[in-house]
């Protein structure tokens, strides 16, 4: 297990830092059921621990025992199925174990929008950054290029040197997303200062193009930012923030700036399928999810709506021969 977490995800492009937690939380949490629940010790530990009744039974005392959200028992549901999945390519014999974790129903849930951040609150937060710093600098143009473009914190964290195209043109940065798809996003003229003077602070003018643009302090450049230290850092900005415009989350997280990027494009006019490539989604039914209509847009549409449906239209129901006609059908002309 040990081996799949840490050696076999991130040659499979799996490096976000929660994401590769939350998979080795998942598999200590079910090896925790089979010890303390089943009494398996590593002498008896055996593909049969893997089979339909123990992942169920996990499945229950993850909800019962441990009082965790059916949300949380689906993740902890997929990250076992993906381990049996990585077991069944290894070892065909045991591919029946991933069939069984497949054939488990996951629990219902109330899918809840993410919070969004208004234009006003992203304004208000990106305000209070100090830009005298070098600190602040560089946080200033991380926050706007993620809201530039909407990416995934670990899609801006992974950027190069290299996969920057200030220079030309139309700038633009091209960026690897979930799957290992390749993307080109522009980059807009503001953004596109903050990261030329971004650059000549923390790079010079002689630098590799494969150091990352964001690096951490310890590593040096040959090294990516740590995500924990970039949500510690937005969280302390957000309260600022807050304080200013109550808009502004005071958990908000660099999800909600790749969240407040789509709802606003979605509101200046941008079709669902190109937002959902814009976003890099697979399927244009996780952009339905993932956009949470803002509150201006849903007031407008029913407005419209209403003006619409009540202007100058008349009643069918009026003019019909027959119930049926009224209810949109053809009427019975067979005879009796």
């Amino acid at each position: 297990m040990g081996i799949w977490v840490n050696d076999y995800l991130p040659l499979r492009n799996v490096t976000s830092d929660k994401t590769l937690r939350n998979y080795e939380a998942s598999l200590s949490l079910f090896l925790e059921f089979l010890e303390k629940e089943k009494g398996i010790k590593i002498g008896t530990l055996s593909a049969a621990c893997f089979e339909t009744g123990y992942i169920e039974g996990w499945m229950e005392w993850l909800h019962v025992d441990r009082n965790c959200s059916a949300s949380t028992c689906n993740n902890r549901m997929s990250a076992l199925r993906s381990f049996l999945k990585y077991v069944s390519r290894n070892e065909r014999s045991l591919s029946y174990l991933y069939a069984e974790a497949q054939a488990i129903p996951l629990q219902k849930t109330v899918t809840t929008p993410v919070e969004g951040i208004s234009r006003k609150g992203l304004k208000t937060l990106l305000s209070v950054i100090d830009q005298r710093t070098k600190t602040g600098r560089k946080y200033l143009t991380l926050f706007t290029l993620i809201y530039n473009c909407g990416l995934r914190i670990d899609e801006a964290l992974s950027i190069a040197l290299r996969d920057l195209r200030l220079e030309a043109e139309h700038p633009s940065v091209t960026v690897i997303g979930k799957g290992s798809k390749l993307r080109t996003l522009a980059i807009l003229p503001r953004t596109r200062k903050l990261l030329e003077a971004y650059i000549k602070a923390y790079h010079g003018k002689t630098h590799a193009e494969t150091h990352y643009l964001f690096y951490s302090r310890n590593t040096g450049p040959t090294g990516k930012s740590s995500q924990t230290a970039i949500s510690k850092q937005l969280r302390i900005y957000a309260k600022l923030a807050h304080e200013i415009c109550s808009e502004v989350p005071l958990d908000l997280h660099c999800h909600q700036l790749r969240h407040a990027c789509a709802t606003h494009l979605l509101e200046d006019g941008i079709n669902i399928v190109q937002l959902s490539r814009f976003l890099g989604h697979s399927n244009l039914s996780t952009t339905m999810r993932y956009i949470d209509v803002g509150l201006q847009m849903k007031t407008e549409a029913l407005t419209k709506i209403d003006c619409e449906s009540t202007k100058g239209i008349k009643p069918k129901w009026k003019d019909s021969q027959s119930l049926a006609e009224a209810c949109g059908l053809r009427p019975n002309k067979e005879p009796r």
